[in-house]
């Protein structure tokens, strides 16, 4: 079974030898890949491979995702898919181009994210911090969300209600932050350096989850579809990054495990340290592998899991089994 993913963060050459792939760091440091065990593979630094390389990663069906020097994203090298359904195609490209159920999809991907949002927001309301008009504030913004006839006006709906919540974390964070707003490219700051690193993190694990289904990921309903870009993930991610990325950045800061001192700045933007990716990479490894005991299904799941279980029912959607509603925490 596929349990493993594995973060690189050393400069180095990929290399297989007969049914294995060996990290070889330029520090002297030897790592074999158990392939057989191996879900994704993370390159976080400079790391030479071949042709073979990756012929072979797309055999055993193993996505590779690339972050650059700095840690921003890169690309993914996605190999060919072995479930595609010619009848899920046409049924994922027909609930794109008729307007109405297009529209219905993504109003449910962001009913279920903004939900995400309140709940995280009534937690800290809960143990006194300062967040109780943002709170109303989003509870009006999530009716209107019912109310838009297109996807331009959901994301304008959407726009509001990340803007509110993001005016309250300076009162969430315990550290001195002065955090103002959401700035992506490039992040301006420690905060949005975080948030874009996670981000980035649950929208190639999206991705890795919705290779092992029968979903083609470049048809999306939330996010523009466009030319090189995997826009459902984008679109699934949204309901997961309250869960799984802002949780893990205020419980890191919180607890001070990621501080200022762990950022570097450039001309116009900071980036992480490698240690504190690390560190990251370690938390978000950890929260992904956490269980809860699913309400519905009356087992435990893992949290990436939660993600798998997301694309099933946009699939059962899709084939017209079971109206689809967005994962929304319910703990």
């Amino acid at each position: 079974m596929s349990d493993i993913s594995y973060y690189l963060m050393r400069s180095g050459e990929l290399k297989r030898k007969d049914n294995n792939i060996t990290m070889y760091s330029s520090d002297g440091i030897k790592k074999d890949l158990k392939i057989e065990a191996t879900r994704d593979i993370y390159l976080f630094n400079e790391v030479t491979l071949n042709t073979k390389i990756l012929n072979y990663l797309g055999q055993n069906n193993i996505p590779l995702h690339v972050f650059n020097y700095y840690g921003f994203y890169s690309g993914t090298f996605y190999p060919r898919e072995k479930l595609i359904s010619g009848d899920l195609l046409v049924k994922q490209v027909d609930h794109y181009n008729d307007g109405k159920k297009r529209v219905f999809i993504a109003r449910q991907f962001l009913l279920a994210a903004s939900f995400n949002i309140h709940r995280n927001l009534r937690y800290y309301k809960e143990r006194g911090r300062e967040v109780g008009e943002a709170l109303e504030e989003i509870d009006y913004l999530r009716q209107n969300l019912k109310k838009c006839c297109d996807v331009k006006e959901l994301m304008g709906v959407e726009g509001n209600i990340r803007k509110k919540y993001y005016e309250t974390w300076n009162s969430i964070i315990d550290q001195d932050i002065n955090f103002e707003k959401r700035v992506k490219r490039p992040p301006d700051n420690m905060i949005n350096t975080m948030i874009s690193f996670v981000n980035m993190l649950i929208y190639t694990t999206v991705l890795t989850e919705l290779y092992k289904t029968q979903l083609n990921p470049t048809i999306s309903y939330l996010h523009e579809t466009g030319t090189r870009r995997f826009s459902l993930s984008l679109d699934i991610a949204e309901i997961f990054k309250p869960l799984i990325g802002d949780r893990l950045v205020f419980r890191m800061l919180n607890k001070n495990q990621i501080t200022e001192k762990d950022f570097e700045k450039e001309s116009n933007f900071y980036y992480l340290k490698e240690k504190a990716r690390l560190s990251i990479l370690k938390e978000y490894d950890e929260s992904l592998n956490a269980t809860i005991n699913h309400k519905d299904l009356k087992r435990k799941v893992s949290y990436r899991h939660l993600i798998r279980l997301e694309a099933y029912k946009l699939i059962k959607h899709l084939n017209g089994d079971k109206e689809y509603s967005g994962f929304k925490i319910w703990w």
